[in-house]
């Protein structure tokens, strides 16, 4: 199985587009339909939009946090979970001159990243994917399910993590909302 997943944007897939909005930078073309295909594949003449990412090893999270993460997350897939958000992220170069302690400080100590988001677990499953080293647009896809039910605390969870020091940092983000069908 590939770590390389593709976010096709287009007329065709699996999720039904409910909802894009661009927070922030240049907008991604509207698309009414998005597949998720393992490896590699392009834009073509039935997508508007292909974004990469690879799924990789955490690297903020401290031994507590990951052991936490790997304990009460649970996977994608789950039958409930029709709902999805794919929020694909960039950050500013001020960020990426930052040492590796420095941007863990801010996402951990000042913003909280992974507290707060262990708060929404199980209902909010997450998968993340990085762009940056396959030079995408964007430096992470976010991709999140959840039940119906649980739209709620899924925008409150995306209101506490845009209102931290760390998204001072963000300079292109879209935030494109699903259901399965």
């Amino acid at each position: 199985m590939s770590n390389l997943f593709s976010f096709l944007g287009g007329e065709q897939g699996a999720w039904r587009v409910t909802q894009m909005s661009t927070l922030c930078g240049e907008p991604l073309p509207n698309v009414t339909r998005v597949n998720i295909v393992s490896g590699t594949s392009d834009a073509n003449s039935e997508n508007n939009w292909s974004l990469q990412g690879v799924v990789s090893n955490v690297r903020y999270a401290t031994r507590d946090e990951l052991n936490q993460l790997q304990s009460t997350q649970q996977g994608l897939g789950r039958p409930e979970a029709i709902c999805a958000a794919l929020i694909p992220i960039k950050k500013s170069a001020q960020w990426w001159v930052l040492a590796q302690d420095e941007r863990r400080d801010i996402m951990e100590t000042t913003s909280r990243h992974t507290a707060i988001g262990l708060e929404y677990l199980p209902a909010i499953a997450r998968k993340l994917h990085h762009s940056r080293d396959l030079g995408e647009p964007f430096d992470f896809i976010t991709w999140f399910e959840f039940a119906p039910e649980h739209t709620e605390a899924f925008n409150d969870l995306l209101l506490r993590l845009r209102s931290s020091e760390e998204w001072q940092y963000v300079e292109r983000e879209v935030d494109i909302r699903l259901e399965l069908n």
